[in-house]
Order: C-alpha cells, then sequence, then structure tokens
C-alpha cells in the first residue's frame, strides 16, 4: 500500500505546496465561474469533478460547491445543467459539504422560478442531493407539488426527485407511497408516465408495514393493467421490492415461476427469467425443491433456445450455492432426494450436447456442480460429466467467436473443479486438452494452457507426463508477431515450467531460448523470465533477464532487471546442495550473498517517487538477513569441532547452576542465533501485515519464510537450550495444510521431515552433540534446497489502495509547533480519504480503518513546581467506518507536562474479515505544552510570599539574637 500523507488542503494557516497548488486550482476555476463568456464558466464547471479528484478533502470541497451554487442560482438553464451533472458525477464527495444549509438555500431558491425548465434541473439537482438532505420538509413538498405540474418536465424531474428521496428517507416514502398509488390509478394519468411512477414502489422497503402494503399496491396493479410493458415493470419493482426487503421472497419466485410457465408472451417469460436469476445470486437459500423443480420442468418443456438458455443460466447459477445441498439433502444431511429428482441430471445431460455453445456451457456446469455435490451412485455420472466436457471443448476450440470462447472459458473452470472434487478423472480430460491443443485456434490455445498449468499445480505427476507433448507444439509455434502468438508462447512456456518445475534440462532450456529467439518481442521475453522466477526456475530466469539488460531505453528499468538477474543467480547457486555439505553451503550462501548485494543495490536504483519498490525492498533485504543467519547458525554448529567445551566446563556448570554451561561457548552463540530468527520471523510478520494489496499466493509466500525462521529457532531450543520444555503439537499441524503450488508443497515437506528428525533426536541424547549441529545444518540446508518462488507482487500489483491523512490544526510550517497551555485540552481531527487502482477490492476490501494516537513528552520545559498529571492519555485509538472512501474523527488530547511533545498518528487498515492491516501512513505534529497565564501569575505571587516571608524570618531572628 502505497503512504501517502496530505496536510490540510486550504487551512486558514497553510503555506505549503500541496495547499498552495489546492488554492492555485480553485482560484482557476473561480477565474473562469466569473467570466463574462459563458464557454469559459461552463468549461470552469465542468474541470470541477477533477479537483475534487485531486483535493478530495472537505474544506476545498465545500467552497467549491458553495461557488457551483451560486453559479446555480444566478445562471442560465445550460449552466445550471452543467452544475448538475458535476453535482452528480461527484455524489459521493457532497456529504463533505460543511455548509449544507447554505449550498441548499442557494439551490433550492431556483425552485420558485417561474420557467419550468428551471424548476425541472432544481429538482434533478435537490434529487442528486438527497443522500446529504433526506428529510428537509421544504424539499418534500416541493416534490409532491410538482408531480401535479402540468407540465410533464417538470413532472418527470419530480418523479426523478421522488426515486431518490424514497430511498434515502422513510418519512418521505411513508407519505409519497399512497400519492403513487392514485396517479398510477388515476384515469388521467397518461400510461407512460405511469410506468415511470410504478419504479418508486421498489424502494418502499424501509419497514415491513410499508412493504407489506406496497406489495398488495402492485399485486392489484398487475390484475388491473395486464398489458406486457406495465406487466414487465411492475413484476420488476416486485422484485426490487422483495429483494431490498428481505420479505416474502419465496412468493416472488413462485409468482415469476408462474409467468414464466403460464403467460405466452416471451417479453414476460425472459423478464421472469432475468428476475430469477437475481434472486438466485442473491438469495439461493431461499429457494425451495419445489421452485428448482419447477424451473427444470419449464426448460424441458420450453421450444425456445432463448428462454432454455434463460432458465439454464439460473439453475446454473443455483447449482453452484447451498440451493443444489437442499435440493438432493435434507436437514440431517442424508440423501432424500424428490421423486423427479432426475429432471435436474436429465435437463443436464440433455443440453450438454446442445449445437449452442451458451446453453452447453450452461448444462456441463449443472452436471459438473451435481457430480461434485453428490457422494453417492456417481460412476455414471462422473462418466458423462468427462464426456460433456470433452465434447464442448470440441464444439469450441475450433471457433473464434465471442460466445464459443466464453463457452470455452465456463468449460476450464468446471475441468479444474472435477480435477479437485474427482482426481481420478483427471488423465483423460488431459489427454483430451493435449490433442486440442494442437488443433485449436490461438485463441483457444492460450486458455487451455492456463486449464492445463491449473491441473498441473494441483497434480503435479500429471505435469511431468504432459511435458513430451508441451515441448512438441511449443517447437511448432510460428514466429509470427501477433499478440495472440505472443501470448501463446508464454502460456505454453508457463505449463512447460510447472510440468518441469523441479528439474529443468538442458533440452527444454534450449527448446524454449531457441523459439524466443525465433519470433519473440521484449516484453514477451520478460514475461516468460517472470513466470520461470514464479516457477523456481531460476537459471533459466537469470539467462532471460540478463538479455533483456540491452533492450530498455530507462535506466530505471535496466536497474529492474539487473537486479533480478542478481537475484535468479544467487538463488541458482543454492539449489544443487547436498545435505551433508556444511563447507559447501557455507560458500553458496557466501556466493548468493554477493549477488544479492548486487541485486538490492541495482533495485534501490530502480525505485522511482512514484514506484517506490518497498515490499520488494523489504523481501530482498530479509532474504539477505535471513541467509546471513543461516551462514551464522552453521559456524556455531562448526565451532563445536573446532572450539569444544573446555576441561573445567562441567565445574563452571555446577558452580553457576546452569547446566548448559558444560557445553562450552556454543549455548550463547545459540542463544543469539535463535533470537535472530525470532526477530527475522517478526520482521516477515511485519512484511506480511503491510501488504494489504498482496494476492493470497504472495502472503502465504512470505508466511512460509515467517514459518521458517520459526522452525529454526524452535529446533535450537528443541534441541540445545531447552529440550524439556519444547512441545511439538502446536507445529505438527504442517503437513496437514493443503499446498497451493510445488513451493508450498516443497516447504510443507521440509518442515515435516525436520520436526520428526528434532522430535526424534530431542528425545533420545542429551545436549550437546554432534548429531544435535548436524540436525541443524541438515535442517538450513533442507531449506535453502527449495527454490525460493518470486511471487506475483514481487512484479505485478493487480490491486492499489493508498489512504490520505489530513490533520487540523496544523502548523503554518512543518518545522513550527503548535502552542496549547497545559491547563486546556487539543481537540485533533483527523480526516482522510482512500485511493483505489483501477481494480478497487480486487484482492480485499477496507471495512473499517483504525487510528491510532500517540503523544511523546520530547523535552521538558524549565518547571520549578509540580504539574499534575492526570487524565492524561499517551495512547488513543479509534475505528472509523469509511463512508464512499472517505472517514473522519476526533482526538481530545491533554498535555499537562510543560515542553516539546510529538503526536503520532498512524492509521490501519480492517478488511472484511476483520484482519487488521499495517498499512500507514503515519504522520507526526509538534506541540509546544504552555504554562497559562493565570497559573503563571498565581505562582509567582505564591513565590514572592514566600520570599517575603522568608526575609521577616531572617530579620526577626536577626532581633532575637540582639
Amino acid at each position: 500500500m502505497a503512504l501517502t500523507i496530505a496536510r490540510p488542503f486550504l487551512s486558514d494557516g497553510g503555506y505549503g505546496e500541496q495547499e498552495m497548488d489546492a488554492n492555485s486550482a480553485l482560484m482557476e476555476l473561480d477565474k473562469g465561474l466569473r467570466s463574462g463568456k459563458l464557454g469559459e464558466q461552463c468549461e470552469a464547471v465542468v474541470r470541477f469533478p477533477r479537483l475534487f479528484q485531486k483535493y478530495p478533502f472537505p474544506i476545498l470541497i465545500n467552497s467549491a460547491f458553495l461557488k457551483l451554487a451560486d453559479i446555480f442560482r444566478v445562471g442560465n438553464n445550460f449552466l445550471r445543467l452543467c452544475v448538475l451533472k458535476v453535482t452528480q458525477q461527484s455524489e459521493k464527495h457532497l456529504e463533505k459539504i460543511l455548509n449544507v444549509d447554505e449550498f441548499v438555500k442557494r439551490v433550492f431558491s431556483v425552485i420558485h422560478s417561474n420557467d419550468p425548465v428551471a424548476r425541472a434541473i432544481t429538482l434533478r439537482m435537490l434529487g442528486s442531493m438527497a443522500s446529504i438532505i433526506p428529510d428537509r420538509k421544504n424539499a418534500h413538498h416541493s416534490i409532491r407539488q410538482s408531480l401535479d405540474s402540468h407540465d410533464n418536465i417538470e413532472v418527470e424531474a419530480a418523479i426523478f426527485a421522488a426515486a431518490h428521496f424514497s430511498a434515502q428517507s422513510k418519512d418521505f416514502a411513508t407519505g409519497i407511497c399512497n400519492k403513487i398509488g392514485e396517479m398510477i390509478e388515476g384515469l388521467a394519468t397518461p400510461v407512460d408516465l405511469k410506468l415511470k411512477l410504478i419504479p418508486i414502489l421498489q424502494y418502499m422497503h424501509h419497514d415491513a408495514t410499508l412493504a407489506s402494503s406496497t406489495r398488495v399496491l402492485l399485486q392489484q396493479l398487475v390484475a388491473l393493467y395486464p398489458s406486457t410493458k406495465m406487466v414487465i415493470v411492475t413484476l420488476h419493482t416486485f422484485t426490487q421490492l422483495a429483494a431490498s426487503s428481505l420479505v416474502d421472497i419465496p412468493k416472488q419466485i413462485q409468482l415469476l415461476l408462474q409467468y414464466l410457465k403460464e403467460d405466452p408472451r416471451k417479453a414476460v417469460k425472459r423478464l421472469s427469467v432475468q428476475d430469477l436469476k437475481l434472486l438466485a445470486n442473491k438469495t439461493p437459500h431461499m429457494w425451495s425443491r419445489d421452485n428448482i423443480q419447477s424451473l427444470c420442468e419449464c426448460a424441458l418443456q420450453s421450444p425456445y433456445d432463448s428462454l432454455k438458455l434463460g432458465t439454464l443460466s439460473v439453475l446454473s447459477t443455483l447449482s453452484g450455492t447451498i440451493a443444489l445441498k437442499q435440493y438432493y439433502y435434507n436437514s440431517q444431511g442424508n440423501s432424500t432426494a424428490p421423486a423427479h429428482s432426475d429432471d435436474l441430471i436429465k435437463l443436464a445431460q440433455e443440453c450438454c450436447y446442445h449445437s449452442n455453445c451458451a446453453i452447453a456451457a450452461h448444462g456441463v456446469t449443472v452436471l459438473t456442480n451435481i457430480t461434485s455435490c453428490l457422494e453417492k451412485d456417481i460412476l455414471a455420472l462422473e462418466q458423462d460429466a468427462v464426456f460433456a466436457l470433452e465434447s464442448l471443448l470440441v464444439l469450441c476450440s475450433q471457433e473464434s467467436s465471442v460466445g464459443a470462447q466464453n463457452a470455452l472459458k465456463t468449460a476450464f473452470t468446471c475441468m479444474v473443479k472435477l480435477m479437485c472434487s474427482r482426481p481420478h478423472l483427471s488423465q483423460p480430460v488431459v489427454e483430451s486438452l493435449l490433442t486440442q491443443l494442437h488443433n485449436a485456434q490461438d485463441i483457444a490455445r492460450i486458455p487451455m494452457c492456463h486449464c492445463l498449468a491449473a491441473i498441473a499445480v494441483q497434480l503435479p505427476v500429471l505435469g511431468e507426463g504432459m511435458l513430451g507433448e508441451l515441448m512438441e507444439l511449443y517447437k511448432m509455434i510460428g514466429s509470427s508477431s501477433t499478440d495472440k502468438q505472443q501470448e501463446l508462447m508464454v502460456a505454453l512456456a508457463t505449463v512447460i515450467f510447472v510440468a518441469n518445475q523441479k528439474t529443468m534440462s538442458a533440452d527444454v532450456k534450449s527448446v524454449i531460448k531457441q523459439q524466443l529467439e525465433n519470433g519473440a518481442n521484449g516484453w514477451t521475453v520478460y514475461k516468460i523470465a517472470r513466470q520461470a522466477s514464479r516457477m523456481g526456475n531460476h537459471n533459466m530466469a537469470g539467462e532471460l533477464y540478463h538479455g533483456l539488460l540491452t533492450q530498455v531505453a530507462s535506466e530505471h528499468f535496466y536497474f529492474w532487471l539487473n537486479s533480478l538477474k542478481e537475484f535468479s543467480k544467487a538463488e541458482e547457486g543454492l539449489t544443487g546442495l547436498q545435505d551433508s555439505e556444511s563447507s559447501v553451503a557455507l560458500a553458496r550462501i557466501a556466493e548468493a550473498l554477493k549477488h544479492y548485494q548486487r541485486g538490492i543495490a541495482s533495485l534501490t536504483a530502480a525505485s522511482t517517487p512514484t514506484n517506490p519498490l518497498t515490499f520488494q525492498c523489504e523481501f530482498v533485504k530479509l532474504r539477505i538477513d535471513m541467509l546471513q543467519a543461516f551462514s551464522q547458525l552453521i559456524c556455531t554448529c562448526n565451532s563445536l569441532k573446532t572450539s569444544p567445551p573446555p576441561a573445567i566446563a562441567t565445574a563452571i556448570a555446577m558452580a553457576s547452576g546452569n547446566d548448559l554451561q558444560r557445553c562450552g561457548r556454543i549455548t550463547n552463540q545459540m542463544k543469539i542465533s535463535m533470537e535472530e530468527f525470532r526477530s527475522l520471523a517478526t520482521r516477515y510478520h511485519d512484511l506480511y501485515q503491510s501488504s494489504f494489496d498482496a494476492d493470497s499466493a504472495t502472503l502465504r509466500n512470505v508466511e512460509l519464510q515467517q514459518q521458517s525462521c520459526l522452525l529454526i529457532s524452535h529446533s535450537i531450543e528443541a534441541l540445545i537450550l531447552d529440550p524439556d520444555s519444547a512441545s511439538f503439537q502446536e507445529y505438527g499441524c504442517s503437513g496437514n495444510v493443503h499446498a497451493e503450488s510445488e513451493y508450498e508443497r516443497g516447504m510443507l515437506s521440509v518442515f515435516t521431515r525436520v520436526l520428526e528428525d528434532v522430535e526424534s533426536l530431542s528425545r533420545k541424547y542429551p545436549p550437546v552433540s554432534y548429531l544435535h549441529t548436524m540436525c541443524l545444518c541438515g535442517a538450513v540446508i533442507s531449506l535453502l534446497k527449495v527454490p525460493l518462488s518470486f511471487q506475483r507482487y514481487f512484479f505485478q500489483k493487480l490491486q492499489s489502495t493508498s489512504i490520505k491523512l489530513a490533520l487540523s490544526p496544523s502548523p503554518r510550517t512543518p518545522t513550527e509547533p503548535i502552542i496549547v497551555q497545559n491547563n486546556q485540552q487539543l481537540a485533533l481531527k483527523v480526516e482522510g480519504v482512500i485511493q483505489h487502482g483501477s481494480k478497487p477490492g480486487f484482492f480485499r476490501k477496507i471495512q473499517a480503518v483504525c487510528l491510532n494516537v500517540s503523544s511523546l513528552l520530547q523535552s521538558k520545559g524549565v518547571q520549578d513546581y509540580k504539574v499534575l498529571m492526570e487524565n492524561m492519555a499517551d495512547e488513543m485509538e479509534q475505528r472509523v467506518e469509511p463512508h464512499n472512501d472517505y472517514f473522519s474523527t476526533q482526538f481530545l488530547l491533554c498535555f499537562g507536562a510543560l515542553g516539546n511533545h510529538i503526536v503520532t498518528v498512524e492509521a490501519s487498515v480492517v478488511d472484511s474479515n476483520g484482519i487488521i492491516w499495517k498499512t500507514g501512513p503515519k504522520t507526526t505534529i509538534a506541540i509546544k505544552s504552555m504554562e497559562d497565564p493565570f497559573s503563571q501569575q498565581l505562582r509567582l505571587q505564591q513565590q514572592q510570599q514566600q520570599q517575603s516571608q522568608q526575609q521577616s524570618q531572617l530579620q526577626r531572628n536577626a532581633l532575637c539574637r540582639y
């Protein structure tokens, strides 16, 4: 996550660079608004959304919207229309308006205009602002009044506003419901206007009573107006109301199924299918057996392919949810299929071989989900599913149409799902894929390769068997420079890397390199090298990166590729280690560290302010420290041979009461090494928590590195430092975790083997012997032998999330502190904006933002009296839920101690699963606590009184002497 800190924009005393940018931008637009030319005014208005996007904090947005409201009040209708469009585009910024009353007052003044167009634009403006003024009675009254207008434009605008206010305000929805019903039932209302009024009723979901009365009204409308358009609009409103209110959903499903069965009009049937699909996506658990059975009967009896496709799409959606288990099993988990349960299977089997690719794809989806769901008597179903997948593969692989390619992707998804649930069916499916791979078009070959790679990752045995055919196919690829051909080369190389992940033979390397030299461009070579790094084929990746160094025009790209080349060389030297060669391992680690140090220097040079490569640098630094810790541990183990315990070690141990002292200096070295590995595990955990935008494979990779450090730390403790209290139960579950990649599979295998060796050795022999040190060296070498995988987030960021923070009050300059009296409290306001990339929430979404505020006394003031430190909080924390990517909260801070304080505000995010991610940003402000004047004056008076009393006492004592 990018760590971006923004100071308050347009603050009263702020003169920073960003504040000047915001001020100048707003002044430039204000100059355009005050221009006498209509074109310049319109240009200034339409540039406001860009301003909001760049400076999304309330103080600027409030000023900008007030200026827009002035233009709306005094401008012509075209300018008002432009302001309306800007308001609708910037809807998520409306809640940041501070002076809502003033903004609404300026806009609302136009509602009293004699021009119906101006009133219509004002009504639409009010409707667009409904989220911030849901209960403004004057707006409600104006909308109700405008619904009775004789101007069609004004009435349509009133309908638009009524729909928006009904969605936001329970009071307005309750009051307008009867009015809408009367207008719909009234004979004077035109039909086209009734069609626009009916959708307002979908927002009457604020309570059960209102929803029930609205449903009764809609039932009456369906009976009174049986025309096609009225039935379609009413049924869809019915469905939206049921989905929003979450009541009467079973009744709505039955109603839609009734129209699907009985109504002869194709448009009504099509609408029923679309609404059933909506309910299947939103509430699949509300579907009963009878509902699914009715849908199956409709599909079996329908003579139209379009309706059969629609019903099948609903069934395919339901088959991937809990509804399928409810169809076949009762609440106790026993198979109690209905009497006509074979209708669903019959329908799926019938549609799997349909000439329409989309229908066949849905049929295959249903059949695959049934096969994965059922547990008994499914041998025939399994064969049917495999034959159906092969048939669909043959049908669609020869076509290049969009429909055929979508059906093909559905088939591949079903194949992977079927292989995961029924691994014994994988062999015939893989053979079919390899056969079709030779004959299919390039556009179909690419997803085929992705499917083969996914299957090979899950079932590595199959990957080794398909390598020969893949190499033959790779040799046959033409040297065309088309995008599809280049993408196919990458996809095929990926499958080869997955299938040949353990050892990359020289023949395979030569074939790939020769093909790349013939017709691959630089970007294709880079993508193949990147895949090689992800799969652990560092020898191949290093050679490809080296060849690309002279083909880039930017020095940042050069340094990036050079760093990847060095990392690949470093990891390449570690993969060929032998278990008993500790001296060789030390030399290999030293060589790897040399390459890593070169690589981290290049990686640092490749970073830019816009792309700081934070994760990459931290990951590589941790890898370097981990290799150094491994090297130090091997040297410590060897020290038992080079520096054995002295003859008096036993006497020293008896005198000190520490039995480990008899082992000599190796004990203290092992303690240091154990603490170092624990520190590395903590740093890996911090890297994990800071990688909010990373994909799951990258996070799992970081987690495996952390577990490696914990494993070595635990092994040192169990073998040498404290064998009696070491527990193996919390580490014994690693082998039961399902591995998602060959790297994870290899690491989990090493974890299990090392734990077994450590456990058996710790019970047989007391510490410290050569067997213990050999076991630790063997554990280190076993971990190093597994080729490190550089996962996707190291190369590519699919999700980008950043937070901007603004604190107020803020100092005039960054170095100037804020003055606070020690008997007062400071109200610190923290505002923030969440900014996303092109794919917001791709991996995980922000549920809440956790703000932590801490204060630290940096230097004390000159005090000769005591200050009460009551109610002084050093650290405070609040959790805020963002709305429209904006959040705001306040902290009340007390600075009782005189002097300079540093206040630090740090943000972390909480995702939808409740996991806290330490993403930042972190910002600080300086506070100077001063003594208040009254207390200072009172203290000075007390000091003067004490001095005068002391002087009078001295005089009295002097008189007594004489």
